[in-house]
């Protein structure tokens, strides 16, 4: 316990489980409820340490507002001295290191991005410099495409050939192929992980790149707990927060982690968020409507020789929710169906196939909502309900009243 000082432990000691929870123990406080606490002990001009050099006078006055902080509550977890002893040893023989929130070496962004609600701790494995270190994260559903497989992989050795760290989950899929892809390109990678930080860092298959400096590997929930559903959710935010920009892979609408992380990225506004505009999943089309940027590999077969990566993470302008319809989104669309009126003055109507070569980078689903928008918004219509369109003809009163300056 020596290797912490006495803020750190009251930290851990408050935040942190030792075991595997016991029913009807108190459970360490969450990100949040730690927050709220140490804006009170800041303001009661205390540190962490006070609570355990003297802790009755420290808790005196303490009343938490939403009644969930309770002084019996913080009693048992700061009396768990040697349970925290026993676990620190192990996890020190194990590789893993740990960082509070007063640590020099925690990570800046998610302190500007999180503000309070940053995690008190960070548990971590291998080259801890990635933290720091940005770059693009690449995230998506578990159960893919051969087609989006080699999306992940190809993006995330593009990031690699261009020095971008590549940042994800750790989970199966997307997230694994992204970062075996950037490992095996000679690059970087820092997974986020939900559970289980402790067996996946001794794994065969990430082991070898630990030693290699290659890649960091961390978590903010106990080192040894499984799966969670909710700890799946809740680490999302933290992969955002600790890139420069993030493409999503493949997500399905309205469900899943994928969906519900993208989403709250474009609200909060942390980082620029792209979409593979190749994958016809649903929520990528959902999410591209919503003011995600569109990406997909450029059509010359050398692309990847070429930094065409950066040069287009640049040229994002950060995505919002807030206000609903961003400007990115509007000037996509405006873009689209100039483009296709352009087209109208050299021939009387369009094929489907035709826009589909005219679009190419661009996935068929999306091409077909956007076509039946412009369709809804009676700029073009459909004949016959074939595959061609052509621009819609005006209304014979329309006509009329334009002739003659018709009106009321």
């Amino acid at each position: 316990m020596s290797m912490y000082d006495e803020n750190a432990q009251a930290i851990l000691l408050l935040t942190t489980y030792f075991s595997q929870h016991q029913k009807g123990d108190p459970r360490p406080l969450t990100p949040t409820e730690y927050g709220r606490f140490a804006a009170w002990l800041r303001e009661a001009d205390f540190e962490p340490k006070n609570l355990l050099r003297d802790m009755e006078s420290a808790l005196e006055r303490w009343v938490d507002p939403k009644d969930k902080i309770t002084r019996e509550r913080l009693e048992f977890l700061l009396g768990r001295g040697l349970a925290m002893s026993l676990a620190l040893e192990k996890w020190n023989s194990a590789g893993i290191w740990i960082l509070t929130r007063i640590s020099a070496e925690y990570p800046r962004a998610l302190k500007q991005h999180l503000k309070e609600q940053a995690p008190a701790v960070i548990f971590g494995v291998g080259n801890q410099h990635l933290l720091e270190a940005g770059g693009l994260g690449v995230v998506g559903s578990r159960n893919i495409s051969e087609a989006e497989e080699s999306f992940a992989k190809g993006i995330a050795e593009q990031a690699s050939s261009e020095g971008l760290n590549v940042l994800s989950g750790g989970a199966r899929g997307v997230d694994e192929i992204a970062m075996r892809g950037a490992l095996e390109a000679e690059g970087t990678a820092l997974g986020v992980l939900a559970n289980d930080l402790m067996r996946t860092a001794l794994a065969g298959k990430w082991r070898r790149h630990i030693r290699a400096g290659q890649l960091c590997l961390v978590s903010t929930y106990y080192p040894e707990a499984s799966f969670n559903a909710g700890n799946a959710m809740g680490r999302n935010k933290y992969i955002y927060c600790l890139s420069d920009q993030v493409v999503v892979v493949r997500s399905d609408e309205g469900t899943g982690g994928t969906w519900n992380g993208a989403k709250e990225n474009l609200k909060k506004g942390f980082v620029p968020l792209f979409v593979n505009a190749t994958s016809e999943a649903d929520g990528n089309t959902a999410l591209i409507d919503m003011g995600a940027t569109p990406i997909s590999f450029p059509a010359s077969d050398n692309a990847t020789s070429n930094e065409w990566l950066r040069a287009h993470l640049s040229s994002a302008v950060q995505p919002s929710l807030e206000p609903p319809k961003s400007e990115l989104q509007i000037n996509s669309y405006t873009a689209f169906v100039d483009h296709l009126m352009g087209l109208f003055k050299n021939q009387t109507e369009v094929s489907l196939k035709q826009l589909q070569e005219s679009y190419s980078g661009l996935a068929k689903k999306r091409l077909i909502d956007m076509l039946a928008r412009a369709v809804k918004e009676d700029k073009i219509e459909r004949p016959n309900r074939l595959h061609k369109y052509r621009p819609k003809a005006a209304e014979p009163e329309t006509v009329q009243q334009s002739l003659f300056g018709g009106g009321e």
